[in-house]
């Protein structure tokens, strides 16, 4: 199967040794993002609701790179600073993912994130025409 790494200078390039994305087949993995700013490289946001929409922003836009898109995505992993802030991330992330077809998803507390964000997440979408899907 052919993989290709996937880039975009409209998601935060990678801040240690990985890549934004790997799209091997029709398959697509981003590596998990955080609330960075793709021009400055600086963390943006306060409350989860505002990182978790630009989080989710720049997946769109990796995954949109690699000929895809939110609407392709079959699995997310979200990584939460504190579970407390669940209910509040939810809601912002289901304004993302409006459905029927809604990704399968986990989320976990961890200790810490990079850059201290309050939320990364990582996903799993399908390339090509979305009727295959």
């Amino acid at each position: 199967m052919k993989r290709s790494i996937v880039s975009t200078s409209k998601a935060p390039a990678a801040i240690g040794p990985y890549a934004q994305a790997n799209k091997i087949g029709n398959l697509i993995f981003t590596s998990g993002q955080i609330p960075l700013d793709p021009t400055t490289g600086a963390p943006v946001g306060d409350s989860v609701e505002a990182q978790t929409a630009r989080v989710l922003e720049n997946l769109r836009a990796i995954l949109e790179e690699a000929g895809s898109g939110l609407d392709k995505v079959v699995k997310t992993t979200v990584f939460l600073r504190d579970m407390n802030d669940f209910a509040r991330m939810n809601e912002t992330y289901a304004s993302f993912f409006p459905g029927p077809m809604l990704p399968s998803r986990s989320a976990v507390e961890v200790a810490r994130l990079p850059k201290d964000a309050l939320v990364e997440i990582e996903a799993v979408a399908a390339a090509g025409d979305a009727s295959d899907l």
